[in-house]
């Protein structure tokens, strides 16, 4: 599985594979049940798991930054209930993590997501794109799909003044 593909969904508890996108959502497929389903882009935002950002005393870090620290890390997972003993496992294996402006229900969120991408086997590395900010995936999501009669209905017609005033005599 890639990691490119791996989004979070608002909404909706744990992480989804993008199968595919359309104009108005995307179907993903859960990793922790394995169910497929429609999401809708009008009730719920796609967040990639490239684009997600982590704050620190520097510069921010991607979310796979933080992953393969903790990959490489020998120190044990804490519970994911237990919000002391999380910020402690963080303050051990990533220092830089701005404390104040990450919440601990971000490192909370960190631990359980890095346990499902381990029990899936999905190999953390950026894309070429990411580097950018956007992803292909990410401009798929939002793209509406195309057609030859929506191009030559919107090229031809002529643009839309809205809420204009009116000219008093």
């Amino acid at each position: 599985m890639e990691y490119n593909k791996l989004v979070s969904v608002t909404g909706l508890s744990g992480l989804f594979e993008l199968l595919s996108s359309k104009a108005d959502g995307g179907v993903v497929r859960s990793l922790e049940d394995k169910s497929t389903r429609f999401v809708s882009t009008r009730i719920h935002n796609f967040s990639h798991l490239e684009g997600i950002e982590v704050f620190t005393t520097k510069d921010n870090v991607n979310l796979v930054e933080v992953f393969t620290a903790m990959k490489e890390s020998a120190e044990p997972m804490p519970a994911e209930n237990d919000a002391a003993a999380i910020k402690k496992y963080f303050e051990k294996v990533y220092p830089d993590m701005d404390f104040t402006r990450v919440y601990a229900s971000d490192m909370k969120k960190m631990i359980k997501w890095y346990a499902v991408l381990a029990a899936n086997n999905v190999e953390l590395k950026l894309s070429e794109n990411s580097e950018d900010g956007l992803s292909t995936e990410t401009e798929s999501v939002k793209a509406k799909p195309t057609s030859s009669k929506t191009n030559a209905m919107s090229s031809n017609a002529p643009a839309r003044k809205i809420n204009t005033p009116r000219k008093m005599a």
